[in-house]
């Protein structure tokens, strides 16, 4: 009977066919925490007692000592404007080791934690992605990682020194005009031929483009599908993609041009390669890993994607927490500092409630891959979730700090992050395809308790594998109708859930219900779509949705119970799971209303009905925005907590160091102005703004001379503050690249006619 029922689902393509390709994207990495939730049931017991770790000292050092102290030896807007980095800048990166966290200490490398290399990229990447990038790029997929997991001892020997010290300069040229989310389809060539001093040799022509530091690379590493006609390495004739090592220099190949990114400008470009000829040794692993680079890719990727993008998108997060916080309160319009308005209030609440949320999952789920998982469907959730809540996150900065935030110059501190979002959100997998193609199609088959065994059983032809795991699946499918039955009626309460904080249980509750009911679902997309799961992708792009916003708000308890139950941090807490636990009804909702078929005409009669009438979650109250906002609104030991690991130049260099000491300034001038506000109650001083007022009520005696000091100091600093950059016309204007031009200033005198 099964072997009948395995030939049918195999006719009928009911469940999904899996190409060699994705069968190697499959099999890579690990199933970490997500796996609970795929199966409708997380262990909250264990996944609190998962590592959320804290960087050495040895770390913490860099990133207080020459990460510091990078950062300090540069304009920011004259990189950004010129697109140039000062020379003494790049020579000390390569000093002080920016290119080497990567590479062991045995090749000279730094050989940091996972957590510390996102850490660093955090900082850098939000001050300047002109000079982030060339610490990004060396740190991230290509030479030095490949190398480091892949290559021979001869390329480890020779290039990983080289490449700590920043004698090389690597790129990864991956990317092509035909190639992009599709990356396995790339169409750069190689071919193995013997040369006629008898070495095998590969001849290369490849077109890349969209490569970070490709201008500037010396070593490129160039994915390529590789033939061998003669089958010299003995693998066949198509060997499959590959990665191979070119040097600048080598005849036929070309780099030095420049795209142009938005934004922040960074060195990024296309390379060429035409009859480029390099020695079989040159591929990573050489030639007995030639036809394994997909592999190598999905493998590195697998963890790689939790590093570098959501690092820069969560460091942007923190620094427009850090600005707008401060903002908010420096700013003042109607006699009261804009950030008490519930209009700034809310998008002040969310930007500091959201950015908590993040902040945890970063550390929780780069702990995981330094702690030996390497989950590539959390990976995906955090690559492409963190970039698209980071742009959310900048674009209400911006209307915060509206026209201070709109204005170019110097002192504008956002203005180039909201212009650079786009790029977090496109690279590395355009958000789009991650979202409605890879975090569920992945998962679904991966995560899954029983998926994948009944998916090789059948393509194996393995009866006795197929109905192990088949029974299996019925069984957890009749198990997880009930479990969401059962937490849907009790709202959770049958839940288990491990000595939290008396405040924080509601939410494990309501995660483990809406695990249930994810998992559930999950089962009925498989048995009721199946195979057509790949090409409904509104659909998947909700149980994406649903997926990423549980995981998500587990960073945020997580790091709630690992930071020691902060009584303070409540009020972030409360925003984010309310926020997180919204979001993932709004996704049931959707998957509710688009399930085709007769399953999906019941689940939208029966079911979607008391899904409106017992939500799992809403969006945070008024009073949870308020709190939230709170948070970052003063500056005190909690905001610079908040705010660990931003880079906080110092008080009164243009942009945020102006706005940090008016901050600053203006807390510390709250509690005299209290006085001011109480003798104004009393009618002792008259009304008016309490700022202009000091004077008089030092005379009176309300205050100090040296509080009334204090007052006119925070005046000073916050008229400061909030100036915007101003430009001659001669600073203002660029020359034309015709003779004369056009100057659109004032016009010139006429001139009349005798």
């Amino acid at each position: 009977m099964f072997s009948l029922l395995m030939n049918w689902m195999k006719a009928n393509h009911i469940l999904p066919k899996i190409s060699d390709t994705e069968r190697q994207a499959l099999e890579a990495g690990s199933v970490w925490i997500d796996g609970g939730l795929f199966a409708g049931n997380p262990d909250f017991k264990h996944i609190l007692s998962e590592p959320y770790s804290r960087l050495s000292s040895e770390e913490q050092a860099f990133i207080d000592g020459p990460c510091e102290q990078l950062l300090k030896m540069f304009d920011h807007y004259e990189v950004a404007t010129t697109r140039r980095i000062p020379p003494a800048v790049l020579e000390f990166i390569k000093k002080e080791g920016f290119m080497s966290f990567l590479i062991p200490k045995q090749y000279g490398g730094k050989e940091f934690s996972i957590l510390a290399i996102s850490t660093i990229m955090a900082k850098l990447n939000p001050a300047s992605t002109t000079i982030g990038t060339y610490v990004v790029i060396p740190n991230s997929l290509g030479a030095a990682e490949l190398i480091k997991h892949y290559g021979t001892d001869e390329q480890k020997n020779h290039y990983l020194p080289r490449l700590a010290r920043g004698e090389f300069v690597p790129c990864f040229g991956l990317t092509e005009p035909t190639a992009g989310s599709d990356a396995a389809s790339i169409k750069a060539e190689g071919e193995v031929f013997r040369d006629t001093d008898g070495t095998l040799k590969i001849k290369m022509n490849f077109r890349k483009r969209y490569i970070t530091l490709a201008p500037v690379a010396n070593l490129a590493t160039i994915a390529c599908k590789l033939d061998d006609p003669q089958n010299l390495l003995g693998k066949g004739t198509d060997v499959g993609i590959t990665c191979v090592l070119i040097e600048k220099g080598t005849p036929g190949f070309t780099n030095g041009d420049h795209h142009q990114p938005i934004g922040d400008p960074f060195d990024n470009g296309p390379l060429y390669g035409k009859d480029v000829i390099v020695p079989v040794a040159n591929i990573i692993g050489g030639g007995a890993k030639a036809g394994q680079g997909w592999r190598m890719l999905m493998e590195q990727l697998a963890g790689g994607r939790m590093v570098s993008l959501p690092a820069g998108a969560i460091g942007g997060a923190k620094t427009v927490a850090a600005a707008t916080g401060a903002y908010s309160m420096v700013r003042q319009q109607f006699g009261i500092s804009v950030g008490r308005m519930e209009g700034v209030e809310e998008k002040v609440g969310k930007i500091a409630g959201l950015t908590y949320m993040l902040e945890g999952a970063r550390v929780f789920g780069c702990s995981a891959v330094d702690n030996g998982q390497q989950p590539p469907v959390v990976s995906a959730v955090m690559k492409a979730y963190s970039t698209e809540i980071s742009r959310e996150i900048v674009k209400e900065g911006m209307d915060v700090m509206a026209g201070a935030a709109v204005m170019q110059g110097p002192n504008n501190i956002l203005g180039r992050g909201y212009q650079s979002a786009p790029v977090g959100v496109t690279v590395e997998g355009a958000n789009i395809l991650t979202r409605t193609l890879m975090i569920f199609g992945q998962g679904a088959t991966r995560c899954h308790p029983y998926a994948l065994n009944v998916v090789n059983g059948v393509e194996k032809n393995d009866v006795a594998l197929f109905r192990k795991n088949l029974l299996g699946w019925m069984l957890h499918f009749v198990l997880g109708y009930f479990r969401t039955v059962v937490r849907s009626l009790t709202r959770g309460l049958t839940v288990s859930v491990p000595d939290v904080h008396a405040d924080t249980r509601t939410y494990y509750r309501r995660l483990g219900w809406a695990a249930a009911r994810y998992g559930f679902l999950t089962d009925m997309a498989m048995f009721a779509i199946g195979g057509k799961l790949k090409m409904r992708g509104k659909l998947t792009g909700r149980y994406a949705d649903a997926l990423a916003w549980q995981l998500l708000g587990i960073g945020a308890l997580r790091r709630f119970e690992a930071e020691g139950r902060r009584p303070e941090d409540l009020a972030l807490v409360h925003y984010a799971l309310n926020y997180a636990l919204a979001e993932i009804q709004q996704a049931f909702v959707g998957i509710y209303a688009n399930f085709d078929g007769v399953i999906g005409s019941v689940m939208r009669f029966f079911a979607t009905p008391f899904l409106r009438i017992n939500p799992i979650g809403a969006m945070p109250t008024d009073a949870m925005s308020a709190a939230a906002a709170r948070t970052i609104q003063s500056h005190n030991a909690q905001f610079k907590r908040l705010a660990e690991n931003v880079y906080l130049p110092a008080e009164g260099t243009p942009g945020m160091g102006r706005l940090l000491r008016a901050f600053r300034l203006v807390t510390e001038a709250e509690p005299i102005l209290a006085k001011i506000h109480t003798a104004q109650k009393d009618k002792r001083l008259p009304r008016g703004p309490a700022e202009e007022l000091a004077a008089e009520a030092a005379y009176k005696g309300v205050i100090t001379r040296e509080e009334a000091n204090q007052v006119a100091a925070a005046l000073t600093a916050r008229l400061d503050a909030i100036e915007v950059d101003v430009f001659t016309p001669e600073q203002y204007y660029q020359e034309s690249k015709g003779d004369e031009g056009i100057y659109f200033g004032a016009p010139e005198p006429q001139k009349i006619a005798a």
